[in-house]
């Protein structure tokens, strides 16, 4: 029996192999259980999924499980975006909610995500008490199921739409009056979650847009449902051959990230997008308060925050620790290097939706081109460049890995490592303001590795000094 573990985003597994009913039905009555233990079984838990196979199945499964265990679930009735359904625990002051979703990974992956009360991803401490109620249970059926109609008729089941509050409260937090400015758009939802959603306003005020990939397909047209520059060949070139194109946005499957093509369809990074939505926000927006990034996205941020005079929170890899700080409301923006951000006043989770209209805002009320705006925050607190890689372990470099690690050099790409950070992986930062990460994967033997410099040329430097750290 597999076992169940809970990553920086919940369980997901391979269809059909440890992602089954039964064990779905276990990490169900887990979540019933810790529910119970924490006295908050009477609020209602909301059921959302995504587009994948089996989904609205999982998701009424689980709504049986709950039922069974005297908890209310209260049932989204289409394929919802996270960013929403984190939204609906909030308004409703639920218990929190469960979610049918794999995010950006390949089709043949779902994972159940549990959000609790306070509306961000559930923290290590409430996974890691779900996961060993789960895994004492693997092997052994403990849960109750009631039929649905039952489940109907003792008011433990209600279906809901949370579209339309949700799209409400967007109103208050993006100026799409000033979007209108912009000219055409083009939207890609990637076959996910955020159709109806990312073009919703756009059609209320008549605002030009080509829409592609809007239908369901839970092969995601072949390709995992993740706007990565790689991952969106045919939306670069619609943008690329179409002049009146202003700007392209995707968001990915269940619409927690988000991707951004210029008006010439180049793909930007989003470590920069985050910097210039910090830059904007304050400076614009007037939004007070600091900026939180994971430890692996980049420092350019840190620049900007330092030009506005705010503190910078540091933080290991996954939202739920910015999201912390978003209910905290001790920051302007926060977000991952892999796509994730919201903002002050809004959910404490990712949400690619916002994002998207935020750049459209910004991209409108500037007058500018994402590239021109970039290199103009570029003059006003320096270059930087990022990169990711992945490294392939041998099993012999797996085991040695650890020891290396603990070991790090004095110097590094010429550079004196001027300081060591481990909240999350190995950060090195060196003298010259660069810096590179090493990050052990969990589930493969590989070992990710991230770098930032002041030009693609030492960037380069940065990149092979690393991998000769690690592979050699």
């Amino acid at each position: 029996m597999t076992r169940i573990a809970f990553g920086t985003s919940g369980w997901r597994g391979i269809l059909c192999e440890d992602f089954t009913f039964d064990n779905v039905k276990v990490v169900i009555q887990a979540i019933a259980d810790y529910l119970a233990a924490s006295g908050e079984q009477d609020k209602g838990v909301i059921i959302g999924y995504d587009t994948r196979f089996m989904g609205q199945r999982f998701a009424r499964e689980a709504a049986r499980v709950l039922a069974g265990a005297g908890i209310k679930a209260l049932l989204c009735e289409r394929d919802t975006p996270t960013p929403v359904i984190a939204f609906e625990i909030l308004r409703r002051k639920t218990a929190g909610a469960i979610n049918f979703t794999a995010s950006h990974n390949p089709p043949e992956y779902n994972g159940v995500k549990f959000s609790p009360s306070w509306g961000g991803p559930a923290l290590p401490e409430t996974t890691r008490d779900i996961e060993n109620r789960a895994n004492e249970m693997l092997g052994e059926v403990r849960y109750r199921e009631l039929p649905l109609e039952e489940a109907g008729n003792r008011g433990l089941l209600e279906a809901i739409d949370p579209r339309s509050p949700y799209l409400e409260a967007l109103e208050g937090k993006v100026d799409f009056d000033v979007i209108g400015r912009l000219g055409k758009v083009a939207l890609n939802p990637l076959y996910g979650t955020a159709r109806g959603y990312l073009d919703a306003p756009l059609k209320q005020r008549n605002i030009p847009f080509v829409m592609v990939n809007d239908r369901l397909d839970p092969y995601f047209g072949g390709q995992p449902p993740e706007p990565s520059e790689s991952h969106i060949p045919d939306f670069i070139a619609l943008v690329k051959g179409d002049p009146e194109i202003r700007l392209g946005l995707a968001t990915d499957g269940d619409a927690d990230r988000f991707g951004i093509l210029d008006s010439d369809g180049s793909y930007i990074e989003p470590n920069y997008i985050i910097a210039l939505l910090l830059d904007y926000l304050i400076r614009v927006r007037k939004l007070e308060g600091g900026v939180a990034r994971s430890v692996a996205t980049s420092h350019l941020i840190d620049a900007v925050a330092a030009r506005h005079g705010v503190q910078v929170y540091e933080t290991p890899v996954g939202f739920k620790y910015i999201g912390e700080l978003i209910s905290q409301d001790k920051i302007v923006i926060g977000g991952e290097e892999s796509a994730g951000l919201t903002i002050k006043g809004h959910v404490p989770e990712k949400d690619g939706i916002l994002a998207c209209f935020l750049v459209a805002e910004m991209v409108a009320r500037e007058g500018k081109t994402v590239r021109e705006l970039l290199e103009r925050l570029y003059a006003e607190v320096g270059r930087f460049v990022t990169r990711r890689d992945n490294l392939k372990l041998s099993p012999a470099l797996e085991v040695a890995y650890a020891d290396k690690i603990n070991a790090v050099p004095a110097e590094v790409a010429g550079a004196k490592v001027r300081e060591v950070i481990r909240i999350d992986g190995t950060k090195l930062l060196l003298e010259d303001g660069s810096w590179m990460l090493f990050r052990k994967s969990g589930t493969e033997p590989v070992v990710r590795l991230y770098g930032e410099a002041a030009s693609e040329a030492r960037l380069a430097e940065v990149m092979a000094a690393g991998r000769r750290f690690i592979l050699e």
